[in-house]
């Protein structure tokens, strides 16, 4: 679905991990959000995942990766992880800490790997759509290929949304 030759080093890793993915583009001024994201891939948003790092009490940084229309629970995420709590990174930490820039935040190919979480509705789905480490382009694979490349655990991660 690429248009684009231009790969992301995400894509590099997976290719030279012989990773089976696909790779997806969307105009990255057009869309923000996970949601908008899967307007455009024409994907439902539940398949959409964003990354979200955070740093927990002890001081270590911690990744999670969520639902796009979905909030992260931090008491779930804490006790994902055995910290006390975590909170989310401030913006203006996340590209000298992982290399990526908001919208385009991956859990593959940080400078450094840490800690990682996927929500568990995750394990229920064939494949998952993730940023590709660069706005305007998404990755989608089973979970099973991206524990090929990096380790995490499931679970439950996100509010439970009211009807209020």
């Amino acid at each position: 679905m690429s248009k684009n030759n231009e790969k992301t080093n995400v894509c590099r890793l997976l290719d030279g991990k012989k990773i089976n993915y696909s790779e997806h583009c969307y105009p990255p001024e057009e869309a923000i959000s996970a949601i908008e994201v899967a307007a455009f891939l024409q994907e439902p948003p539940q398949r959409v995942y964003k990354t979200l790092v955070t740093v927990g009490k002890s001081g270590r940084y911690y990744v999670f990766v969520i639902p796009g229309p979905s909030e992260l629970d931090l008491k779930k995420a804490a006790s994902a992880v055995g910290e006390k709590s975590v909170s989310m990174l401030k913006s203006k930490e996340l590209l000298p800490l992982t290399g990526y820039i908001h919208g385009g935040c991956s859990p593959i190919g940080m400078k450094k790997f840490f800690p990682t979480v996927l929500d568990v509705s995750a394990s229920r789905l064939p494949t998952i759509y993730l940023s590709a480490g660069k706005r305007g382009h998404q990755i989608s694979l089973s979970p099973d290929e991206l524990k090929k490349i990096i380790p995490f655990q499931f679970f439950p991660l996100t509010r439970e949304l009211s009807e209020d």
